[in-house]
């Protein structure tokens, strides 16, 4: 750039007008637009498919297992005092509240063959 180009900002004449920059900056504005690939969808305003949030969800899972291992639980100190197999009943019904917690879980999250019945659906 030499003095003499209108462009380097020391020449006045031909110097484009402000409207005439509005108005090439508008044209490469659609122009970007019209190329740039459509971006991914904000996960904030992405419509959910199943209608839990994920802190629902992991209360529910959590809740299924907790839900497992206490009812194992009481059931083997209820048969403890019952039967008068002081530690067994409790250790045994424990193990299987707790294999029972994982399974629910299991369904609840999809990762094993049983589909989980929906309690919300009502059928006609």
């Amino acid at each position: 750039m030499n003095g003499d180009d209108a462009r380097d900002g020391n020449g006045t004449e031909g110097a484009p007008t402000d409207s005439e920059l509005s108005a090439r900056l508008r044209r490469l504005e659609t122009q970007i637009e019209r190329k740039r690939p459509q971006a991914a969808a904000d996960p904030s305003t992405r419509p959910r498919t199943n209608g839990s949030s994920s802190l629902g969800q992991a209360m529910t899972l959590s809740t299924e297992f907790v839900a497992g291992v206490i009812a194992g639980g009481i059931l083997g100190w209820i048969v403890d005092h019952v039967f008068g197999t002081k530690p067994w009943g409790l250790i045994v019904l424990l193990m299987l509240g707790f294999v029972a917690g994982v399974y629910n879980v299991m369904r609840v999250s999809g990762f094993s063959g049983a589909r989980p019945e929906r309690r919300d659906r009502q059928e006609p």
